[in-house]
């Protein structure tokens, strides 16, 4: 039988093992972070929907990703190891891949498509002390109160008053209507944007004639577009997930509504082009064109897409990818290690970093300050329209 010293022992083990479990988890994060300094790997983890309703976005954006990491093994004189997981297009599979990052001891954090996805997941990182890139989640709270997440897009505010400006003052437009996915933090917090925008700039409180709303995964709109045909809008402002708006635009066509629709970024999917490929005035707004290279990686990053993926068009989805995989280097690199607190302050102050997407600098809040790229629906491809500039 075992002696009472030995049992002690034992026991006294066992309560230290205890009382390191019971640890908080950002305290853990950065014990395995400091081990990680010691590393011969830095890893960046990836969260984006690559099964579910968003899955073509997070697989646009993790293709981005892939490639920059090819192109840019290295940083600090090691390896770079990605680390990918999928968030299933679900938020509480959001925030559960964030943790599960965490716990891999990643030294940053990029993801995710979609606001509300990133929305779920930026306050575990902010909890474990863990800095985040977001790529295309444009919604203003995804940055709010929260100083580990950042982004290289450009935000709702803007993408939404850059189509109110192009209905208002290239359209002619003055009436719209509003169709959109309560759902989706996304498409409530860009319609609000565009409307604020559209009754400014039209000088009339009553230019809005209809408002009317659906819900994820819906796939029949004859309701709210019979509504909306009736008040006779000059335009429809559409804003939502790919899947969804194909039908949406598809049906308002069937239903001999005429008017040009517009969106936002998330039409830019090879799902929603195949439904509306054949149709016309179909207008939205997007980070970066073929058509329009803005810097020098811009090219770049053109050549070798095309060299990895000929089968595929490219995509904003994509640059946004290989853009904060990129920025992640450069944290890392102007940090000189890979310490949590160190990445983050490197991060707050990018100013005038060189993308495929243009040149990002990043605000108070951590969001991007960028150009806006106006596409339209022409011949069966995705056309470049226009460029606007921030203020």
């Amino acid at each position: 039988m075992f002696g009472k010293k030995f049992l002690t022992l034992v026991a006294m083990v066992m309560l230290v093992a205890v009382a390191l479990v019971g640890c908080g988890g950002g305290e853990e994060a950065k014990s395995n972070n400091a081990a990680n300094n010691e590393s011969d790997v830095i890893k960046i983890g990836v969260y984006e929907p690559l099964t579910g309703i968003n899955a073509a976005g997070g697989e646009m954006t993790v293709e981005g990703i892939k490639l920059a990491n090819k192109l840019y093994p290295d940083v600090l004189g090691k390896k770079v190891e990605l680390v990918i997981v999928d968030n299933k297009s679900e938020k509480q599979e959001a925030a559960n891949a964030v943790e599960r990052l965490v716990n891999e001891n990643v030294d940053v954090i990029i993801g995710s498509y979609g606001s509300s996805l990133s929305m779920a997941g930026g306050p575990v990182a902010k909890d474990a002390g863990v800095p985040v890139i977001g790529c295309s989640p444009t919604n203003p709270l995804v940055t709010k109160d929260n100083e580990y997440y950042f982004r290289v897009c450009f935000i709702d505010p803007f993408q939404g008053t850059v189509m109110a400006k192009y209905a208002v003052e290239t359209l002619g437009a003055k009436t719209a209507a509003i169709v959109q996915d309560v759902q989706q933090d996304y498409s409530v917090g860009l319609s609000k944007y565009f409307v604020d925008a559209f009754k400014e700039l039209t000088g009339d409180e009553n230019a809005i004639v209809a408002q009317v709303n659906y819900n994820t995964g819906d796939k029949d709109f004859s309701a709210q577009l019979t509504e909306v045909k009736a008040k006779n809008p000059d335009v429809i402002f559409a804003p939502g997930n790919f899947l969804e708006c194909g039908i949406l635009v598809e049906k308002a066509r069937e239903l001999g509504i005429d008017v040009p629709i517009l969106g936002g970024d998330t039409w830019e999917a090879e799902e929603f082009l195949n439904r509306v490929g054949g149709l016309k005035d179909i207008y939205f707004s997007t980070h970066f064109t073929a058509e329009e290279p803005v810097t020098e990686l811009s090219s770049t990053f053109l050549t070798k897409f095309a060299e990895e993926y000929p089968d595929k068009q490219v995509n904003a989805f994509a640059a946004l990818g290989f853009d904060s995989y990129l920025l992640a280097l450069d944290a890392i690199n102007r940090a000189g290690s890979t310490d949590h607190d160190a990445i983050r302050d490197a991060l707050a102050e990018t100013e005038n970093f060189q993308g495929a997407t243009g040149f990002i600098t990043l605000d108070e809040n951590g969001d991007a300050n960028k150009t806006a790229i106006i596409k339209k629906v022409a011949d069966g491809k995705f056309v470049y329209e226009t460029k606007v500039e921030p203020k």
